[in-house]
């Protein structure tokens, strides 16, 4: 049994990457074996020469959008910063739920202006969280584009920097397509499309799935019996033609790599017990965490987790708790830049 305290290690602040490799797949690669414990160093784009003809690279396409807000209380003035989280149409048009800073100061009933002198209404006080109403004409298609004309792109907030223009390059996948994520899919963070050409080129298939990462992806785990988190449910699409590229694969022999802890509990969610897919979409909210038996993914690339996260425990669920320590550990030793502008890890 993991306890809270499990998920703790220590790290030197100049690891954390504050910004990503140049260019995106110059980022170092660990590749883990785990039925050896042998570890080897390489660089991202060395990732062609794990995988083999028949493999399956499943990416996950979400796109992240730029859902953090700066406003004012219309009343006193005071600044407010918004996280916006998830569409609430069922309340009404253009109603968001939101993180905000300061929570407290956003009573039932406040009204905020943004820079460009739209304005929105506080509607709902759901626990932590705030439902906001904007005041604003138009379709949803028409809200989206202001949000990209005026939101900023919600990095994670131990980068200690507001995002810049790079960053809206810098923060997507070069196959990101749809709009959803308050977060992106940072392993996929490192491939370029000179790189999926060459992974293609090799025989390999590339199929996306969709998961709408959400911050509950990246909640610390809080409980002490690490058993007792709950994931929060995010939006997830597994199409008809990736469960039939992913089956076809497996059914030759075949592996499903997973590019990140998101598609991998996107696979995991719609895995029948003999590890085929099965297409659909819905709500996704597994949580997994040692001891966790993995029906369909057969090796996983990720980057390197914060401390006390539910990534670090599925990490820990495929390769092993101790296996898992040993690779930070080695990690930090040999300086491999942290989180997610950082580098990544290939588990075998």
């Amino acid at each position: 049994m993991l306890r809270l305290a499990d998920l703790d290690f220590d790290y030197p602040d100049d690891l954390v990457a504050r910004h990503p490799a140049e260019p995106r797949d110059a980022a170092r690669l660990m590749v883990i074996d785990r039925a050896t414990g042998r570890i080897e160093h390489r660089l991202f784009r060395d990732l062609p020469s794990y995988l083999r003809p028949d493999d399956a690279l499943v990416v996950n396409d979400t796109r992240v959008m730029p859902v953090r807000l700066f406003g004012t209380k219309v009343d006193t003035g005071a600044k407010i910063e918004l996280l916006l989280l998830r569409a609430r149409p069922e309340e009404g048009p253009h109603t968001w739920e939101c993180l905000a800073l300061p929570a407290k100061k956003l009573r039932l009933g406040t009204a905020v202006r943004f820079e460009d002198g739209t304005t929105a209404e506080v509607v709902g006080v759901p626990g932590r969280a705030r439902t906001l109403r904007f005041a604003f004409d138009g379709p949803p298609e028409a809200f989206l584009a202001w949000l990209d004309a005026v939101g900023h792109l919600p990095l994670p907030p131990y980068l200690r920097r507001p995002d810049g223009e790079g960053d809206r390059v810098d923060y997507q996948t070069v196959y990101a397509a749809e709009r959803g994520a308050v977060a992106a899919p940072t392993a996929g963070l490192h491939f370029t499309d000179a790189l999926l050409d060459r992974i293609r080129a090799a025989g390999t298939a590339v199929a996306p799935v969709t998961l709408h990462v959400g911050l509950g992806t990246f909640r610390h785990v809080e409980a002490d019996d690490v058993t007792e988190h709950r994931m929060d449910a995010e939006a997830f699409t597994v199409s008809d033609a990736t469960a039939a590229i992913v089956n076809a694969r497996k059914a030759q022999g075949g592996r499903l790599v997973a590019v990140g802890t998101t598609s991998t509990r996107t696979l995991e969610t719609v895995a029948r017990p003999d590890g085929t897919l099965a297409p659909g979409s819905g709500w996704a909210d597994l949580f997994i965490h040692p001891p966790y038996p993995f029906k369909a993914v057969d090796a996983l690339v990720t980057n390197f987790h914060l401390p006390r996260t539910s990534l670090l425990l599925l990490v820990a669920a495929f390769m092993g708790y101790e296996q898992m320590r040993e690779a930070y550990r080695v990690a930090i030793e040999e300086r491999y830049r942290l989180f997610s502008y950082g580098d990544a890890m290939l588990i075998l």
